[in-house]
């Protein structure tokens, strides 16, 4: 299985693949996506740049499914609204290439991968750096999506055999939204 990780943003999207082979989860490639080049005011174009760099990152890599980090509400609505519409860009890509999506908060893919849900950036960086057996230091948007792909994982196995297992949806199919607690 090859997963596509994604920390979603509007000046700067980070990506990170990973391959599961296993129970070994194995680097395939990291970047990022930015928009820094355009005018702050120019939303259309930006979402734009998103969505045609999500394309060519799912058409080079050719991921199996991908995962996302879930929008958290911030003190300022307007950066939360502006997130969510780069969010919904980079999803409309996924799902137009065919990619099932899982969604994981902030919170749960620190614990995922530090072990705990308050992990600075730089503990991120650093676990990722460990657990992917990198050389360097990936940059701090790479490894957050690194890091969500490293939950699906992790997760992602998890909540498939509980469903298997509970029969969770009826005839195969699933009926929770990976990530999310209802």
């Amino acid at each position: 299985m090859r997963i596509l990780g994604i920390d979603p943003g509007l000046r700067t999207t980070g990506f990170g693949v990973v391959d599961v082979v296993g129970a070994d989860v194995r680097y395939v490639a990291s970047g990022t996506i930015g928009t820094q080049h355009l005018d702050t005011r120019a939303l259309p174009e930006r979402l734009k740049v998103l969505f045609d760099g999500m394309g060519e990152v799912v058409q080079r890599y050719q991921p199996t499914c991908a995962s996302i980090e879930i929008v958290f509400v911030n003190v300022n609505p307007q950066s939360t609204l502006l997130l969510g519409q780069a969010r919904g860009a980079l999803i409309t890509a996924l799902v137009t290439a065919g990619l099932p999506v899982a969604e994981y908060t902030a919170l749960q893919m620190k614990q995922a991968v530090a072990g705990h849900g308050r992990a600075q950036k730089d503990q991120i960086q650093e676990m990722v750096k460990r657990l992917l057996s990198l050389p360097g230091l990936p940059g701090p948007d790479a490894a957050d999506a690194l890091g969500l792909a490293i939950t699906h994982a992790h997760a992602g196995k998890a909540m498939a055999r509980l469903a298997a297992a509970d029969g969770l949806g009826g005839n195969g199919k699933v009926s929770y939204r990976a990530g999310r607690r209802h």
